[in-house]
C-alpha cells in the first residue's frame, strides 16, 4: 500500500514510518520541517518538503504519487500553547487538515487515520477514559482535533471516507532501532526533560505540585511507549475496511511523577535532583487510559508496557543524540 505520513518527520510520524517501511509498504513523507527533522525520516521513503497551509503543494503530492491511505499526524500539539494562541490551532490545525481531506476525497483516497489526543475529555469523570466518556475539551488544541474527528464523521457518511480516529495518552520512549526519538525545542514531555537533568543539560526537574490525591501526591499519567502506537496505527489502517473506529490509546496503567523520575534515577544511575513547585493550573491528578477496545477488535497488545523499558529506549537515543539529530554521539561503554 502507498501511503502519504504528514508530519513524517516528527518524533511520533518518524516512527510510524520506519514501521510502515519494515513491514513492506511504500511511504511518502509530507512535512514543513517547522518541527520536524529531516533526518528523522527513513532513506527509503519518499520526502516532499512543504506545508498544508499550500493546497496546491498537497495537490501535487496526489498527482504525483498513487496515494492509497493517509496518516496525518502535521499539526500544532502544545496545549499550553494553544491556550496564548486559539487561532493557531482553531483556525491552521482545522483549515489544514481539510485542505488535506478535500485533496484525499479529490484523488478517491478512502482510507484515513488521524492522529488524536486524549485532551478531549478534560477533566475525565472516569478512570480509566473510554471511548464513550463525555467529551469536553481541555483547550484549543484538544478542540481542534475533536473538530477534525466531526469532520471524519460526516465524511464518511457522505463519501464511504473510511478512519480511525486514535486518541493517545503520553507518547514515550524511542524507536528499538535507537535510530529515533524526541527532539522537540522547546522541550515540554516529562521524561525527555527529567534525561536532560541526567545529561547534565538541566540543573533540576521541577515536579509541579505534590499535594494531589495520589499515592505519592505528585500528578498520575498513562505512559504508551511511541513504537506500541505505531502498531496500533498500522493495525487501524488495515481494519478499516470494515468501518470506520475511534480508539483510546494507552497501556492502561498510571505512573506519578515521583515514579518516573525514580525509574529514570534507576536507569541512568544519576541522582537527578528534584524540586517541587506550585501546580499548573488545569492539570488534572490522574489520567489513565481504557483501551481494551482496540485489544478486543484489533487484538492490539503493548509490547513494551513498563515504564522502565520506555525509559531505557528513550535514555538509550538521548545519550547517543544529546542534542537531537543534530548530534549524534557513540556512548562511553
Amino acid at each position: 500500500m502507498n501511503i502519504l505520513v504528514t508530519g513524517g518527520a516528527g518524533y511520533i510520524g518518524s516512527i510510524v514510518v520506519e514501521e510502515l517501511l519494515a513491514q513492506g509498504e511504500e511511504v511518502v513523507v509530507f512535512d514543513n520541517l517547522c518541527y520536524g527533522h529531516r533526518a528523522a525520516v527513513p532513506p527509503q521513503a519518499a520526502f516532499v518538503e512543504g506545508d498544508l497551509s499550500d493546497r496546491a503543494a498537497v495537490r501535487a503530492v496526489f498527482d504525483s504519487y498513487p496515494i492509497e491511505a493517509v496518516m496525518h499526524f502535521a499539526s500544532y500539539t502544545l496545549v499550553g500553547e494553544s491556550m496564548a494562541h486559539p487561532f493557531r490551532y482553531l483556525g491552521d490545525n482545522v483549515t489544514n487538515g481539510l485542505n488535506l481531506l478535500r485533496e484525499a476525497v479529490a484523488h478517491g483516497v478512502r482510507r484515513f487515520i488521524l492522529s488524536s489526543t486524549a485532551n478531549l475529555f478534560g477533566t475525565p469523570e472516569r478512570i480509566p477514559i473510554g471511548e464513550k466518556e463525555r467529551i469536553v475539551p481541555g483547550s484549543p488544541y484538544g478542540e481542534s482535533k475533536y473538530i477534525l474527528e466531526r469532520i471524519l464523521h460526516w465524511l464518511d457518511r457522505i463519501y464511504d471516507f473510511r478512519y480511525a480516529a486514535l486518541r493517545y495518552f503520553n507518547a514515550a520512549g524511542a524507536s528499538p532501532t535507537g535510530e529515533r526519538g524526541e527532539d522537540h525545542n522547546p522541550e515540554t514531555h516529562l521524561i525527555p526533560l527529567v534525561l536532560q537533568v541526567a545529561l547534565g543539560q538541566r540543573d533540576k526537574i521541577t515536579i509541579f505540585g505534590d499535594d494531589y490525591p495520589t499515592r505519592d501526591g505528585t500528578c498520575v499519567r498513562d505512559y504508551i511507549h511511541v513504537s506500541d502506537l505505531a502498531q496500533a496505527h498500522i493495525l487501524a489502517l488495515r481494519a478499516l475496511d470494515a468501518g470506520s473506529r475511534t480508539y483510546n490509546l494507552g497501556n492502561g496503567q498510571g505512573f506519578t511523577v515521583r515514579e518516573v523520575i525514580e525509574t529514570c534515577r534507576a536507569v541512568t544511575g544519576h541522582p537527578i535532583p528534584a524540586e517541587v513547585g506550585p501546580r499548573r493550573p488545569g492539570d488534572p491528578a490522574v489520567l489513565i487510559a481504557g483501551s481494551e477496545k482496540i485489544r478486543r477488535e484489533l487484538g492490539w497488545r503493548p509490547r513494551y508496557p513498563d515504564l522502565r523499558t520506555i525509559v531505557e529506549h528513550a535514555w538509550e537515543w538521548h545519550r547517543t543524540h544529546p542534542h537531537g539529530y543534530g548530534d549524534r554521539r557513540t556512548p562511553k561503554a
